[in-house]
């Protein structure tokens, strides 16, 4: 009995010595869940595009989305005014085909792009929509205006130079006017934000 109590003892009176070890581990998660908490910051998150969301955008990335969509609108405007021409149509009809082959190539783009990063059809055609719909309105409205303000363009011949000329002026002034809209959609994690989640 003696031998037991003093074994008793003798353990009773090591517990305060170990400083009860068993509960440091939690001191550990604490640190692990406020390490989770601050994530969202973590620069090894850009890959997902959490920096797009409301952080500093480059005129770089936010020129490159537009460069995108500029190209998609060039080639659905060239061939909206090749079929228009060489059907007979007239200013407004090919203007109105022209508009919409560019809302679908833009698009297709885009499409094209997120479905190789290897998302569904019905999701990737989400993010096109997403991504694109307000840079390529606001570059048909101001590449066709600026056709329209042009003396002579909407009745110039595939053959004039003045149509191509007027056509690339266009272009330069709605890639110019579209770039701070795409910057400021990068900014806010919209627009083509939502492409660079799927792919950089």
């Amino acid at each position: 009995m003696d031998r037991s109590a003093h074994e008793h003892g003798h353990h009773a009176g090591r517990a305060p010595e170990t400083g009860h070890p068993a509960h440091q581990p939690h001191d550990h998660h604490d640190h692990h869940d406020q390490d989770r908490r601050q994530a969202p910051d973590h620069p090894g998150h850009d890959h997902h595009g959490h920096r797009h969301a409301g952080g500093p955008v480059g005129w770089a990335m936010a020129a490159k989305a537009t460069l995108h969509c500029l190209t998609g609108c060039a080639i659905g405007e060239v061939l909206g005014m090749v079929i228009g021409t060489a059907l007979g149509w007239g200013n407004a009809p090919t203007m109105a085909l022209a508009i919409v082959l560019a809302f679908f190539f833009g698009y297709s783009l885009t499409l094209w792009a997120v479905v190789r990063a290897g998302v569904g059809l019905r999701a990737a055609i989400g993010v096109a929509l997403a991504a694109d719909t307000l840079s390529i309105t606001v570059m048909e409205a101001v590449d066709n205006g600026v056709l329209l303000l042009v003396p002579g363009a909407m009745d110039a011949h595939l053959s004039d130079a003045l149509f191509w000329g007027a056509l690339a002026f266009a272009f330069a002034v709605a890639f110019v006017v579209t770039t701070p809209v795409n910057k400021w959609m990068i900014g806010r994690g919209k627009g083509h934000a939502v492409v660079h989640r799927y792919h950089g």
